[in-house]
């Protein structure tokens, strides 16, 4: 639900405004603002859980490549069988690490995200209510304005005299909703700082936390892996693949295709 859904009012509502083009103006901004704002907060929110699924996914696919490697004969030999374990318990202990991330930020960014969108359905409602309100006061400001032009029959005045007690009840309705709106809607969107900055700064330290432990795991595997000690460039590393796959394709058990 949004403010535009309420735009259809104005199709009936006569064409002839009680307000200013200003202060019609100045409220649509408002209004705008606050639509921003819940469309911002709704994307984070999808972005969020998006994150949180790919990372917990990627987690679980890391862990499933070192557990196989382990159990599967393609590197699974005496000599490199240490190397595995050593691998396959780093990824475990980088996926309880996803997992506890997670966690946090679910605690510290997607529920307080969630809690806050739940709030625009009732200033949509409070909007719906102002636009009810102004409609009304354009239509008993048309009736007085109607019966002033008429002849001034005792019958006509008695209707004027209803007509402006209506027109009175209206406007007054009106400005209640519009005054507060006009408060509270500048209010809400700058409340959107102090709400969400502790938010924010909890999912950051997370994951300084997290990838700081994640960068420790694999600094304190890499040396019981034996790497060559020189770097070895891409196109190096090509060549031999190429060279390996050579040697493979020409034992005389494979077939050329």
């Amino acid at each position: 639900m949004s403010w535009n859904i309420f735009k259809h009012f104005s199709s009936n509502a006569p064409k002839k405004t009680v307000i200013s083009k200003e202060e019609e103006n100045e409220f649509s901004r408002e209004v705008t603002k606050i639509e921003a704002l819940d469309d911002a907060t709704k994307r984070l929110y999808k972005d969020l859980k998006k994150s949180m699924e790919a990372m917990a996914t990627l987690s679980k696919h890391q862990c499933r490549i070192g557990h196989n490697l382990a159990a599967s004969p393609v590197l699974n030999t005496e000599e490199e069988l240490k190397s595995l374990e050593l691998i396959s318990t780093s990824v475990g202990q980088i996926e309880e690490l996803t997992h506890k991330l997670n966690s946090q930020t679910t605690k510290v960014m997607v529920e307080p995200m969630k809690k806050f969108t739940l709030i625009f359905p009732s200033i949509y409602l409070v909007l719906k209510k102002r636009e009810q309100c102004l409609q009304e006061y354009t239509r008993c400001q048309v009736k007085v304005e109607k019966y002033e032009d008429k002849e001034r029959t005792g019958q006509n005045i008695a209707k004027l005299t209803t007509a402006k007690k209506g027109l009175e009840a209206a406007k007054e309705s009106f400005d209640k909703f519009n005054n507060e709106l006009m408060k509270e809607l500048p209010e809400f969107f700058e409340g959107r700082l102090d709400y969400f900055q502790p938010c924010f700064e909890a999912l950051i330290k997370a994951q300084i936390q997290y990838y700081t432990q994640c960068f420790k795991i694999y600094a304190e595997l890499a040396p019981e892996l034996e790497y060559r000690e020189t770097v070895i460039s891409d196109e190096d590393f090509e060549e031999q693949i190429q060279q390996k796959m050579s040697d493979i394709r020409a034992l005389s058990i494979v077939i050329d295709d």
